[in-house]
């Protein structure tokens, strides 16, 4: 079993840039997932700098954006590990998704906040 570390360097112009270190001499096969397709494009090339070191790329396709929020999963082909992911958020519902989600974390917050204002108070008295 090798060890495996994808690290994203930074998304520019529809690219994906990562850096991918690994306890062997051979670049794993990597897939890229969004939606539940493949995404074809990523590629991997040794770092000669670097021993054991992998710059990834993957090119997004534009018909992959729309609205909503999509997640890309960049997997290990031969484990299936999930080495990185990152989401693209786009078109009108972002607003309310993102209001949704404070809502969402106020509460919780707030139980979480009773919760323990009861615990502190079984606990001393």
């Amino acid at each position: 079993m090798t060890n495996l570390t994808l690290t994203k360097t930074r998304i520019l112009s529809g690219r994906y840039e990562g850096v991918l270190t690994a306890q062997t001499t051979e670049p794993p096969n990597l897939t890229a997932h969004c939606l539940d397709q493949q995404l074809g494009d990523l590629s991997i090339t040794q770092d000669k700098t670097v021993d054991r070191t992998w710059v990834v790329t993957l090119s997004l396709p534009l018909e992959f954006l729309s609205d909503g929020v999509h997640t890309v999963l960049i997997v290990n082909q031969a484990t299936g590990d999930t080495l990185d992911s990152f989401s693209i958020i786009t078109g009108e519902p972002l607003a309310e998704d993102l209001r949704t989600e404070i809502n969402l974390l106020r509460s919780e917050l707030d139980m979480l906040k009773r919760a323990f204002r009861r615990h502190c108070n079984e606990t001393t008295g």
